[in-house]
């Protein structure tokens, strides 16, 4: 660099916050700049078209929800006895979830876990959804 900036550069580091702040007031008003929209020089910004040549990587889903849709009302009590053996819920508790559906049964399980209970359900005649 040279000496011209040098001495620029040292008169810059000793000011005082307040007077930094006028300068680059000064500086905005004199040569017609915003010094807010250099804060992100060592950005590259792209337009909104060229955005679709990069292709967003989709994270894998690791935790799924089970959710009782429907519960026939002649296999109501069939589908009652497996949601307790899934859910270890007593008798009047799993009552009422299934008497609630659609309601969650399972939550933040394994893709295995989920598709093995959806099986016992739907095996019963249960309608169950795993999202």
């Amino acid at each position: 660099m040279s000496d011209k900036i040098n001495n620029i550069i040292e008169e810059l580091k000793s000011l005082t916050l307040l007077e930094a702040a006028e300068l680059v007031k000064q500086i905005e008003e004199i040569f017609g700049v915003d010094a807010s929209a250099a804060t992100n020089t060592g950005m590259v910004m792209m337009p909104n078209d060229a955005s679709s040549v990069f292709t967003e990587e989709v994270e894998e889903q690791t935790e799924f929800d089970v959710i009782l849709e429907e519960v026939p009302a002649p296999k109501k009590i069939t589908i009652l006895k497996v949601v307790r053996s899934l859910t270890s819920l007593g008798l009047k508790e799993a009552k009422e979830l299934v008497e609630s559906a659609p309601r969650s049964i399972k939550e933040s399980t394994s893709k295995e876990d989920a598709e093995e209970i959806r099986a016992k359900l739907e095996e019963v005649g249960a309608k169950v959804s795993i999202k």
